[in-house]
Order: C-alpha cells, then structure tokens, then sequence
C-alpha cells in the first residue's frame, strides 16, 4: 500500500513489488511472541523462587511451520541482489538484507525449544564479546564497566530521587494525553496486557503496559523516550513511505539500531537513570554467563545477587532464556543490542556532527532503518523518493541544544578519568 508521498517511478516499481512481496512473506513471522513465556508460568516460578525453591521451568512453545516464508524470502534475496552486486540499488541492497535477515529469523523460530535458537540469534544480534566499533573494547567490557560505575553511584544516587509508584491504569490515562497532543488524537493507543512478559512494548499504534505493574516517574519519561518517540514514531513515519513500505516493520538487521536509537533518546532526553543502565548491562553479563554454561538458576541468582527484586531477577533471566533450554550453554542473544547499539548510535551522532551531516540524523527517523541504511540511502532521500520524517522526537527537534551536547561530548570523551587527580582539580578552583 502506498504511503502519501510522490508516486512511484517507473525504473523503481520492481523494488516497490519486491518490498510488498517482502512484507507478505513476513507476516508469520513473529519473533518476541513464539520466544514469549505464559504470564501464568513466570507467575507460578517467581512465587516458588520468593519462598526458596529453586527448579528450572518447565516451558513448551508452539513450533511455527515457516518453509514457504522462508523459501519466499530466499527468492526475494537473489531478485533484490541481482546478477551483479556491482550494479546494484541500494534500494535493492537494502531489500536484500532485509530479507536475510528475516529469512534468518525464521530458521531460529524453527528452532524454538532447542538450542538451535543460539547461533541465529548471535547472527542477528551480536554476541556479548563482540567489539565495539572505532574502539578495542567489547560490549562486555563496556558492560563491566557501566556495573561498576553504577555500583559507585546509585546507592547515593537512588536515595536522592523520589520514587512514586504508578499504577499501569493510572499511566495508560497519562501516556495516552501526551500521545495525542503529540500525534493527533487516537493516533497512538494505550493498553494495559495482563499477559505481556515484558514491562512495555510498543508497535506503530499501540503501547502495551504490563498489567499488575507499578511505574516511576523514571519509567514514564522512559517509555516516552524509548517505546513512543522512537519505537512507534520510526513505525509511523515508515509507514507513510510511498516506496519501502517494509520501513514501517522492525526487521531483525535494523534491531541493534532501533533499541541502540531508542536507548540514545532516553540519554539525550534526561530520561535513564543509573539502575536502568546497570539493568542493560547486566543482561549482557547474563547471557555471557548462558552462553558459558551457567544454567537458568544461575543465572537467576546472578541478578538476585546485585540487588533485583525476586520478580525482576526472575524476568531478567526469563529474558536471556527466551526459546532455548534452561540448563545452560544456550541464550536468546537480543538484549545484547540495548548496550552494543547505544554505544554505536551514540557514535554515529557524533561521526554525524563532526560531519555536519545533521541530515542523516534527521533521517534516521524516517522509519525502521539501520545506521548504514542512512547512508546508502542518501541520493533516494535527495531525490524524495523516500520521504523525510513527518515527525522527529522533541530532543531532536532542538537542532542546536543536540549539537552542544554533542561537540562537548566529543572533546570531554578525550578527558581521561583515570589521569586526573584531586590535587589537579583543587588547583583549577
């Protein structure tokens, strides 16, 4: 379905077929669904941890059957990439890796229940060693680093924040004005879902609460951040695409992007808090420990012994053991981008500044792309066959209130921590 926007050209109607060829192929796919545990499961075990007894789960997940999807994604694969790679779009390009990395998706889901599901979600997701890009650091070590940081800091300051507990009714009601002033009314809904496994989750018009759940003040202006002003706005400007309407839909390559985008926003916006980035960090540790063999109580205990309350140790490690077997060797790698992507995104925005390509800022909102389709993708949002973003979130919106953050960034990031002494900062006053 065409989006508003200029019509199609005659030369680029075989990427807009393959584009709607590629989101009807995708349709059974459903990755968070076919990993997710029953609400009344994680229920049952977070009582029996909370009094001691310690068991693994025991989960059962319904096999999709998805060979006709994945034969389809194959045959869009080989039509996007052409018989020369040379001569190739980058609309194509972009088509074909997403294809790729659909058609991978639906391998693991295959897999569910074995450990099978290992290996395809390291190749979408990464894997916890994995190095950072432009530094000799891996995510792991960054994720070492940001525990430790917030182990200095947050009992300090934890205790400086006011803490208000929201119930998930009384903050669908606040979430759902906001949403309207922003976008229109009922443009996004909020819902309450007393199945959903995690906190919230977001889709281009809808954002589901965990129900049951209490908020902070913290997790308000973070669902804002996160889920609303990344999540459901890239969805929205993706569908308003007259070409790529593929845009509008998370495909698994983009996700290190989306997550690392969304996590930058709640960065810029004023939005995390120490013990959400302690929280992010130590899922990456987690599924280092999964990965090396520490089964499902393990891990569990890990989180429980670095402060999580008994449910949210239980979810944290529900979350590294999504679709794979609980005793050990084998985890669901995607909480592994929350980290790895902010630190990317955060480097793509300075690699932008320093550019003076504020443009391809701007245009990563233009719906669900990865870093490097920003950049490949320049000469079609020149021309206006891709659309710019109708909407940008408010902390991009204040272009120069971005770029001073950003030039400090870039010259206080030189400042190393572990050369500077008291003496030097007494001297200075």
């Amino acid at each position: 379905m065409s989006a508003p926007g200029k019509p199609v050209a005659a030369g680029l109607q075989r990427y807009a077929a393959l584009d709607q060829r590629l989101l009807a192929a995708v349709r059974p796919i459903h990755v968070l669904s076919t990993v997710a545990w029953p609400a009344s499961l994680e229920n049952r075990m977070i009582e029996a941890y909370d009094r001691g007894r310690f068991t693994l789960p025991t989960v059962h997940y319904s096999v999709p059957d998805l060979g006709e999807a994945r034969a389809e994604l194959a045959a869009i694969e080989a039509a996007a990439g052409g018989s020369d790679p040379a001569d190739v779009d980058p609309l194509g390009e972009y088509l074909r890796r997403s294809a790729e990395s659909w058609r991978i998706a639906a391998g693991m889901l295959e897999a569910v229940g074995t450990a099978g599901v290992t290996a395809p979600s390291i190749a979408l997701y990464g894997r916890p060693d994995d190095m950072i890009p432009g530094s000799q650091r891996s995510n792991l070590d960054a994720a070492r680093y940001f525990v430790e940081l917030s182990d200095e800091l947050g009992a300090d300051l934890l205790a400086d924040d006011s803490s208000i507990n929201i119930p998930a009714d009384v903050l669908r009601a606040d979430l759902a004005g906001t949403l309207d002033a922003f976008f229109g009314a009922g443009k996004i809904s909020v819902e309450v879902d007393p199945e959903l496994t995690a906190k919230a989750a977001a889709g281009a018009t809808r954002i589901r609460l965990r129900g049951g759940a209490c908020f902070s003040d913290y997790d308000r202006h973070q669902l804002l951040a996160h889920e609303a002003f990344v999540h459901s706005l890239t969805a929205l400007n993706g569908r308003r695409q007259p070409l790529l309407a593929s845009m509008g839909r998370t495909s698994p390559r983009v996700t290190a992007t989306q997550e690392g985008l969304a996590v930058f926003a709640e960065l810029m916006s004023g939005a995390i808090d120490i013990t959400r980035l302690k929280r992010i960090s130590l899922r990456i540790l987690a599924i280092d420990m999964a990965l090396q063999g520490a089964d499902f109580v393990e891990v569990y205990r890990f989180f429980s012994e670095r402060g999580q309350t008994v449910a949210d140790s239980f979810h944290s490690t529900q979350r590294v053991f999504r679709g794979v077997p609980l005793g050990g060797g084998a985890a669901f790698a995607k909480d592994n981008v929350y980290l790895s992507g902010l630190l990317t995104v955060h480097t793509f925005f300075r690699w932008a500044l320093k550019q003076r390509r504020m443009d391809l800022l701007r245009h990563l909102f233009a719906g669900k792309l990865a870093l490097a389709d920003v950049i490949s993708l320049q000469p079609h949002f020149e021309s206006g066959v891709i659309l710019p973003p109708l909407w940008l979130p408010p902390w991009m919106q204040r272009v120069h209130g971005l770029a001073g953050k950003l030039a400090f960034s870039l010259f206080i990031n030189r400042i190393h921590m572990n050369r500077v002494q008291e003496d030097e900062l007494l001297l200075s006053t």
